[in-house]
Formats: C-alpha cells, sequence, structure tokens
C-alpha cells in the first residue's frame, strides 16, 4: 500500500512554530542561564560589601529564603541564603542601600541580550530554510538560486571517445542514415558551404515513446564527437513569468559559444503546443516558445548549432515551429522491425548470461510492436526471473514467461478458482484455440492458459509470424471477429449457456465490426462511405 503524503504545511504555520519555541525558550532556558549569571556569596560578605558601600540595591526573597542585590555600579548580581538579622533592615538603611522599585533583573547583561537576539536570529534562520526550499523546488539549491533564475541549467555532454555511438543505436536504419548527414557537415561543413548548402537548422524526431529518440540524438553528437546541451522541455516552464524564456536565451548563449555543438530539447511539446490566443492560455509557456522561435530565427546558417528535438505529440506542436528555417527536417523514429528488435536484443543481451536455448530470433518474432526500451526491459524481467528461480543462466522459459509477464501481468497462481469457473475458462480459451486454428489468416495459437493473469481470467496468445502490417485485408478482419467470438460459442455449444466472461471478446469483435462499415467501407449494403464522423 502506498503511504500517503500529508499535505503541505502553509508558512503561517512554520513562524507559529517558531513563535512557540521562542516563548519556551523566555519560559525555560531564559531563567535557567539567569540563575547561571548570579553570583552566589556568603551572608558574612553580603554584610562586608554593605557596610563598605558596595552594594547597590537589595531584594529580599523571604519565600525562597534567599537575598538578591546588585554591585554598586549594578553590574554583577549577587546572591545568598538568609539567616536571621533583627537588625538587617536598619543595616541596610544606614548604608543607603535601596530596597524599594524594580525587581533586580536576574539575567546579565550577556542574557539580555540574548532574549532581544535570538528571536531575531530564529526569524531570520526560517525566512532563510523556506526561500532556500522554494528555490529549490523552482529548479536549483543553494544560497546563490536567486542569481541562477533564469540559468539554463542544461546537462553538458563534452566531446568523449567513449559517449553513444550509432552502433549503440539499433532498430533504426532509416533514422540513422537521415542524422547522417548532420554527423558529416560538423565535422566538415566547409564542403556544404562551398556548394552552396546548409544543415537544416532543427532536426525533429517523432515517434512512440520508448523507440529511442534521445539516444540518436545522443549517438549524433557522440559521432560528430562535438558538446552536447540537453534538456526537458518542462525545465523552461517556470513558476514565474519570463524565467523560461531566460533560460531558452541563456542555452542558445552557452551554445553558440561552443559551436560546432547540439542542442537537444527532450519532450519539446511541453513548451511547443498550439497557441489559442485564449485568456486563460499560459503566458509563461507561450512566451518561452517565442523566444525559442526567436532563437531559431536568428542563427546564421554556418553558426554550427544544429538544434534536436524529440516528441511523439508531433500533432500538437505549433506550425510556427515546423515551417522552414526552425525545424526543416522531420525524422520518424518508429517501432522496430523483425531485424530491428533482433538487433536491439542483442544489445541488450551482452551483459546477460545466456543460456544456449535462448534464440534471439525467435524471440523477436514473438514481440510485434514492442519498442526498444520495452525489450530492455523484457530482458531485465527474464535475468530477474532466472534469479529468483535460481538459475545459472537465462534460459528460453525465462524469456517466454518474461514476454507473458510484460504483456498480460504476473500469474495469480494464489488465486483459488471454483472447479465451476475452471471448467467455463477452459471451454472458453479451447474456443478461441479451435477457432483460430482452422482460419488461415488468423496468427498460430502460441499460449493457452486458464491461470489468471492481471485483469483476465485466463487467455489464448497468438504468435505473428511476421511483422504487424499497416493494413489489413477484409478477410482478416473478418476472420478477426470469428476468433474474438470463438469463446461465446464454444459456452453455448457445450455447457448450454454463456457468461459475462466474453464482453472483452464482444467489445473487440464490435469494434473491428464498426471499423470495418464506417472507416474502410466494406459494408456491401452502404458501400464505400467514410461515416466516422
Amino acid at each position: 500500500m502506498n503511504e500517503v503524503k500529508s499535505p503541505k504545511k502553509p508558512l503561517l504555520y512554520y513562524y507559529f512554530v517558531a513563535m512557540l519555541l521562542v516563548m519556551l525558550f523566555n519560559f525555560i532556558a531564559m531563567p535557567w542561564l539567569a540563575e547561571h549569571q548570579i553570583k552566589e556569596v556568603d551572608y558574612n560578605t553580603f554584610v562586608t560589601m554593605t557596610e563598605q558601600g558596595e552594594v547597590g540595591r537589595v531584594e529580599i526573597q523571604e519565600q525562597s529564603n534567599r537575598i538578591l542585590f546588585t554591585s554598586s555600579d549594578e553590574k554583577t548580581v549577587y546572591k545568598t541564603a538568609m539567616v536571621p538579622d533583627d537588625g538587617l533592615v536598619q543595616r541596610l538603611l544606614d548604608a543607603g542601600v535601596s530596597t524599594t522599585g524594580e525587581e533586580i533583573e536576574q539575567t546579565s547583561t550577556l542574557v539580555s541580550i540574548l532574549a532581544w537576539v535570538l528571536p531575531i536570529i530564529i526569524f531570520v534562520a526560517l525566512g532563510q530554510y523556506m526561500s532556500r526550499k522554494m528555490m529549490e523546488k523552482m529548479g536549483g539549491g543553494g544560497n546563490s538560486m536567486m542569481f541562477n533564475m533564469g540559468k539554463s541549467n542544461a546537462k553538458v555532454y563534452v566531446k568523449s571517445a567513449e559517449g553513444i555511438k550509432f552502433d549503440d543505436v539499433a532498430g533504426e536504419d532509416e533514422a540513422k542514415e537521415n542524422l547522417t548527414e548532420v554527423v558529416n557537415y560538423l565535422h566538415d561543413p566547409s564542403k556544404y558551404q562551398e556548394i552552396g548548402a546548409s544543415m537544416p537548422k532543427g532536426i525533429l524526431l517523432v515517434g512512440p515513446p520508448g523507440t529511442g529518440k534521445t539516444m540518436l540524438a545522443k549517438a549524433v553528437a557522440g559521432e560528430a564527437n562535438v558538446p552536447f546541451f540537453s534538456m526537458s522541455g518542462s525545465e523552461f516552464v517556470e513558476m514565474f513569468v519570463g524565467m523560461g524564456a531566460s533560460k531558452v536565451r541563456d542555452l542558445f548563449k552557452q551554445a553558440k559559444e561552443k559551436a560546432p555543438c547540439i542542442v537537444f530539447i527532450d519532450e519539446i511539446d511541453a513548451i511547443g503546443k498550439k497557441r489559442d490566443n485564449q485568456l486563460s492560455s499560459n503566458d509563461e509557456r507561450e512566451q518561452t516558445l517565442n523566444q525559442l522561435l526567436v532563437e531559431m530565427d536568428g542563427f546564421g546558417s554556418n553558426e554550427g548549432v544544429i538544434v534536436m528535438a524529440a516528441t511523439n505529440r508531433a500533432d500538437i506542436l505549433d506550425n510556427a515551429l515546423l515551417r522552414p528555417g526552425r525545424f526543416d527536417r522531420q525524422v520518424y523514429v518508429g517501432l522496430p522491425d523483425i531485424r530491428g528488435r533482433e538487433a536491439i536484443l542483442k544489445i541488450h543481451a551482452k551483459d546477460k548470461q545466456l543460456a544456449e536455448d535462448v534464440d534471439l530470433n525467435s524471440i523477436a518474432k514473438g514481440t510485434p510492436g514492442f519498442a526498444g526500451a520495452d525489450l530492455e526491459n523484457l530482458m531485465n524481467e527474464a535475468a530477474l526471473l532466472a534469479v529468483r528461480r535460481r538459475h545459472r543462466f537465462i534460459n528460453m522459459e525465462d524469456v517466454d514467461e518474461a514476454i507473458l509477464k510484460v504483456q498480460m501481468g504476473p500469474e495469480k497462481k494464489s488465486r483459488k478458482m471454483s472447479e465451476k469457473a475452471r471448467r467455463l475458462t477452459a471451454y472458453h480459451e479451447s474456443g478461441h484455440a479451435v477457432a483460430a486454428h482452422y482460419l488461415p489468416h488468423v496468427d498460430p495459437v502460441h499460449y493457452i492458459t486458464i491461470i489468471p493473469r492481471g485483469m483476465a481470467g485466463g487467455f489464448t496468445l497468438m504468435r505473428p509470424q511476421e511483422d504487424l502490417e499497416n493494413f489489413k485485408s477484409q478477410s482478416e478482419m473478418f476472420e478477426n471477429i470469428v476468433m474474438a467470438l470463438g469463446g461465446r460459442m464454444a459456452e453455448k455449444l457445450f455447457l448450454d449457456d454463456i457468461s459475462t466472461g466474453a464482453s472483452g471478446d464482444i467489445h473487440q469483435a464490435t469494434s473491428i465490426a464498426r471499423d470495418m462499415v464506417t472507416r474502410y467501407g466494406m459494408s456491401d449494403r452502404l458501400g464505400p462511405i467514410s461515416f466516422d464522423s
């Protein structure tokens, strides 16, 4: 169970706590300090000092059975125990000692100063602490935070022979080919300038999450052996209006000083969304975007600063960002195919202890739709399973289990199912498997289970023999509907009843049928007309 964090306290709360601490100090610590500042003498010394005129004021505390008195200059406070002395009052009068008026201060000068200064110190310290915490939440720390506001704080990866290279990025051959021109330009810009060619000012990497867009940008910097400035789009957005634009200016100032170099902005959609001219729009984000547009427009063709950015939401970016002169080139970084997945698996399997039965090509075939990050996670899950099972090497069984865990979730072996539920699930999944076996356009059955995983009480897994295509035929879509309804038909034929277990299958079949009619024009009655809207 996740721990519930308490809500943040208002600033007034902390000042109230500070006030209580000061009051406690005055009530507890001050009397203790005062007591230790009073000099104790015997009664005879008190009498002698009185007779010699060295006593200033006297306070007789009968309840405490003691006498407090000050020196004649009232810089020192003394105390002594009371003894029976009938002539004390007269002796004090004869010596001209005052026994009336204000009570003798029980604190020395040092204690008095502390009583005034300590609360001020506490409040100043509390103010410094709170301001430092606020600055840290706005993107920095330390006493110099006020001076660092508006600084880009970009992560700089300087020239290094050990940086990421194109060989470290697999499965994106076309993207690497597009970016090779950038590397060649940074190596030798003169040959491009001689013929009158100039590099694009900006390159936008577009693609699904986890496909390696950030790694590609680092690989370009590593191949070109130039400085690489990296920032996330969300790091530009500040609490104060104008700070994001200041960070943009500072980032490009640093980049120009270290040209040739690469400026990389990850998740640029955080600041690059389309402007809507609404009153409720984010002024800080729009000012940051405007400053970015100005900086990219101000580049000369030979300044040697190339801007790269990554996003998986190119459709929401402002048109001004995508026009020629800003992000001139878009490079699509898509999901890898079988060969790409196999190449990615080889990279992530380098430091893994694999058994002889592990076939990376078979794993690549069984993971359609997996991005590079998914494959990295898959190999790590397989390694964790191997350790849990006390295997010396990662075998194919560990990898298959990891694939199922990533796709469907972990097995729920502890969940007890009744015999009726097990029988129903078995017939239902068998219906899917038999239908898939006899349908030529459906992928072959790879795995069947009635052990619950994730949200499913059981499932049938098909493993495609080829990569998923961007298009499907009418026959393929129709057979997918038949296969989806195979479980429901098996329940009706063998159990003479139906259950709610087919709700997901019915939803899937309905979605396919609706798309066939309204989007793809596959209805003989309605014809090739789009009803998608």
